[in-house]
This record gives C-alpha cells, sequence and structure tokens, in this order.
C-alpha cells in the first residue's frame, strides 16, 4: 500500500481507520459521508417502556452497539432501566453481532439468539426463524435508518413490530470534504474507496447529483478499486451500478485492511 491514496468516508472511526492506512503507508483522504445525530426523545422512550409493561414483547432485536448504549442512557436519565431490563427478561433477545452483544452484557441483559456472520438482516431472521410471532410484539432497536426489510418480515409473520430510534444518519454540515473527494475521483487522483456503510455511498451519490456529477462519480468509482466491509455495503454499491473490488470477510477493519493491501499490492 506505500504511496497508494485511498479515500474513507467513514465518520465515526475515520481518524482511527486513517491512522491505520497511513501505518501501512498509504495516503488516506478522508471525507466523511455521514452524521449522527441523536433521535432520542425521553417521552418516547418513557411511554414505549409503559407500553411494554402493559403488553409485553415476545422478542427485542439489538442491532447496533452505540444505539443500544444510547438507549440505556435514557432509561438511567429516566430512571427507568431497571423496568427496562425486566421487560427484556421477558422477551427473546436477539444481538445483530459483537457490538450489541457486549453492550447489553455490559448491562446484564441475557441473550438468547445472536445473529451469525455476517451479521445481516438474513442472520437476524434465521436466528428466529422458529420463532412464534402471529399476534405477538417485536422490539426493534433501530440503528442510522429503518431496517424495512427486518420490519416487513416481522410484519410477515404477524407481529406487530414497535422502533426504538436511537440515533439517525444525516449528511454532514460540511459536505465540501466530498465535494473534494469527487473530485479527486474524476480525475483519478485516488487508488481505492473504502465503503463502511451502506448510506455512505447513498449520501455521497447524493452530494454528487447535487453537483451534476453522479454518473461522473459512478464513472470514476468503477474506475478504481472499491473496497466494501461486507456484504450490506456491496448489495449498496452494486445497486447503484458500481462493481466491488474488494469485501471484506468477516466484516471488520481488520479483515478490510488486510484485503485492500492484498489488493493493492
Amino acid at each position: 500500500m506505500k504511496g497508494k491514496r485511498i479515500a474513507i468516508l467513514e465518520a465515526r472511526m475515520g481518524e482511527q481507520l486513517a491512522g491505520l492506512i497511513t501505518q501501512r503507508g498509504a495516503v488516506p483522504l478522508h471525507a466523511p459521508a455521514l452524521a449522527e445525530l441523536p433521535d432520542l426523545e425521553p417521552g418516547v422512550i418513557a411511554e414505549l417502556v409503559g407500553s411494554l409493561e402493559a403488553k409485553p414483547a415476545r422478542l427485542a432485536v439489538f442491532q447496533t452497539g452505540v444505539g443500544t448504549r444510547a438507549l440505556f442512557s435514557a432509561t438511567d436519565a429516566l430512571g427507568i432501566t431497571a423496568r427496562l431490563l425486566a421487560i427484556l427478561d421477558k422477551a427473546v433477545v436477539v444481538a445483530r453481532g459483537p457490538k450489541p452483544t457486549g453492550a447489553l452484557r455490559a448491562r446484564g441483559v441475557r441473550i438468547d439468539r445472536a445473529a451469525a456472520e455476517p451479521y445481516t438482516t438474513r442472520e437476524v431472521l434465521a436466528a428466529i426463524v422458529d420463532l412464534a410471532l402471529a399476534g405477538e410484539r417485536a422490539v426493534v432497536q433501530r440503528y442510522g435508518v429503518a431496517n424495512a426489510e427486518l420490519d416487513a418480515a416481522l410484519a410477515a409473520r404477524g407481529a406487530e413490530v414497535l422502533e426504538i430510534p436511537t440515533y439517525r444518519w444525516s449528511l454532514p454540515q460540511d459536505t465540501k470534504p466530498l465535494a473534494d473527494l469527487i473530485g479527486a475521483l474524476e480525475r483519478r487522483e485516488l487508488d481505492a474507496a473504502v465503503f463502511t456503510n451502506a448510506e455512505q455511498l447513498r449520501n455521497l451519490l447524493a452530494v454528487a447529483d447535487g453537483l451534476g456529477k453522479a454518473e461522473a462519480l459512478r464513472a470514476a468509482l468503477n474506475g478504481t478499486l472499491v473496497a466494501s466491509i461486507g456484504p450490506v455495503a456491496s448489495a449498496a454499491l452494486r445497486e447503484a451500478r458500481i462493481r466491488v473490488g474488494v469485501e471484506a470477510k468477516p466484516p471488520k477493519l481488520g479483515a478490510l485492511l488486510a484485503a485492500l493491501e492484498a489488493a493493492l499490492a
């Protein structure tokens, strides 16, 4: 990777990823494509807990570590964490990957089912394929956007789906770094672009569309090495007609960097 110029769109762990790329001798171009905005309303959380006490949930799905921690921080502030824990003790608790698993265990929550790698919606549904949900409530901790696929699948099985909003994704307030990145890609100044979230691509395309460069961006990405963290990001890239050159297996940063380094070598 020595001397290679690599675009990074990651926001939360962007500096860490840039540092790891620098350690390998490459030159990172960091343009965060996502802003994470709090989406927790204390009144909504309190109302939800009261509703679940009146009519318990059969299923509770936790999708992200940051969202799980945010939920418990909110219930801590409201003084209702013990009530939430009692609700979860009566439900089948499902964790989508190691991050929500760690956040739940930190609170002493029993985890009944865990999604297998690569931790997509398909694996979540496979983990509960035997669970009767007709007429039951299912609570889903939302990540940056609603998981329409999961919600629809649960509803199709007869469940009443209740989403817990914790944070939402948005475009960064300053989109100039993204515009500069689009220009660098157009000029073929980059050797690779790393996508660690499907929404990064959607936001990058939105900025490009506003500049009248959506098709130029597609062509530029197809002219460089595109690295994806896993199947969800890869599906979004392919849907946008962008070739995926590298996909991490398992979907973790270490595996992504190893695959990227091998491809660039």
